[in-house]
């Protein structure tokens, strides 16, 4: 059977607890909390990310591969493949929005997950939307989780807050499904909107090469031995261009260097395979989630190691820079406070496409702040920042802006 590229990555977004692993496991039957701190804590911790299938059955309602059965139509009929799409779940939990910022940097949709037994919206609900406000993304669909626990008439109440939550803003059209994930109640409807809600990415196949890395593996078991070591995975998404079996590329903003003097030293290595979620395939192409094995000493790969970095054929990568001045705009909250002004020497972290950095305040103007970087990152003069900020203990997106320049390590 020939391989279908995914054309869309679509992202999770929402309060923690209030069920995005259950949906994507409900969508893909794929259960995507794999890290052993996530199963333990039963939270996501780390992207987790895998493909579904969307199949025309003949009838008014296409299915994924989660609610399919044994690769069946509901009627009977063989199911036929009409798209793929990525599924990027993300972090919910306050104290790592900051993944949530970096995974969200590269998709062209999302799913709101909103649980129909809390009042709407809850706090990272609200923090993730404008997120997902700054970074461009004009494409949702809402799953109204675990409609199975409430009444009918508490169904409604929700429903109207979250009406009045997206009411005004960009999203105030969007499809509100109710679902069950625990049981797998009206999935059928949440994958047929997502289908038709969620446009394809056009494809830049004629641009450079430029890959965001939001993972990386070291995929050997413990004891393996050396003739028999696999090279360090990248798990990402590319953003523009192709990418073959035998490619040379380099990574940004590479290795920490302190001899001769202290600098970022790029890293080279050689593309050796290339997976869509169990499927090979000799070139990956822009629009869904990819795994990239390279010939990296997977010593370099390991717990997410190069997470952030980006790829791409030698000399076509942007800037890598160690300080960066940012103009800065308070996003709107809900309760209309603002954030306080930012302090020389306060600690930040800043989300710049797939890198999320700490950085200490160097100085502050009214609406340009310049940041000095923990660790260095690759970007455009002129990307999007998002910074994140410590109130109260907690970490809260309170400003975006974009690069507007700073101190380059490597043009």
């Amino acid at each position: 059977m020939t391989f279908v590229y995914p054309d869309a990555i679509v992202s999770t977004a929402g309060h923690v607890d209030h069920g995005k692993t259950q949906t994507t496991y409900a969508l893909s039957g794929v259960w995507v909390m794999k890290h052993s701190e996530e199963i333990k804590k039963a939270m996501t911790i780390k992207l987790g990310y895998t493909q579904i299938g969307v199949y025309d059955c003949g009838d008014e309602y296409y299915y994924s591969d989660g609610v399919l059965n044994a690769g069946k139509c509901p009627n009977g009929q063989e199911p036929k493949l009409v798209r793929r799409l990525s599924l990027l779940d993300v972090p919910g939990h306050e104290v790592l929005v900051a993944t949530m910022v970096s995974g969200a940097a590269v998709v062209d949709g999302a799913l709101l997950v909103v649980d129909a037994s809390q009042p709407a919206p809850q706090p990272q609900t609200a923090e993730h939307f404008a997120v997902l406000d700054i970074i461009g993304v004009r494409h949702m669909v809402v799953a109204q989780n675990k409609i199975d626990l409430v009444s009918k008439e508490k169904a409604l109440e929700n429903y109207e807050q979250i009406r009045k939550f997206l009411a005004g803003t960009w999203a105030e059209k969007a499809k509100i499904i109710p679902i069950s994930a625990l049981h797998k109640v009206n999935i059928d409807a949440l994958v047929t909107h997502l289908a038709k809600e969620i446009p394809k990415r056009e494809a830049e196949l004629g641009k450079p090469a430029r890959f965001s890395v939001l993972r990386s593996f070291n995929v050997n078991p413990p004891g393996t031995p050396p003739e028999k070591l696999r090279g360090g995975v990248l798990g990402g998404t590319l953003l523009q261009g192709v990418l073959r079996v035998g490619d040379e590329i380099e990574l940004r903003p590479g290795l920490k260097i302190d001899k001769p003097k202290p600098g970022y030293q790029p890293i080279y290595t050689k593309v050796l395979s290339i997976e869509y979620s169990g499927y090979k395939v000799d070139e990956a192409r822009p629009g869904g989630l990819v795994g990239i094995m390279t010939g990296l000493d997977p010593a370099l790969t390991k717990a997410d190691a190069l997470a952030g970095a980006v790829v791409g054929k030698p000399g076509t990568l942007p800037p890598v820079w160690t300080a960066v001045e940012v103009d800065v705009k308070p996003i709107p909250r809900a309760a209309g406070e603002k954030p306080e002004p930012f302090k020389q020497n306060e600690v930040v972290l800043l989300a710049v496409g797939p890198a999320t950095v700490f950085g200490v305040v160097q100085a502050a103007k009214k609406d340009v702040i310049t940041v000095a970087l923990k660790k260095a990152v690759c970007a455009d003069q002129g990307s999007k920042v998002v910074v994140i900020r410590q109130i109260k203990n907690r970490w809260i997106v309170t400003n975006y802006g974009t690069l507007k320049g700073g101190t380059v390590a490597l043009e």
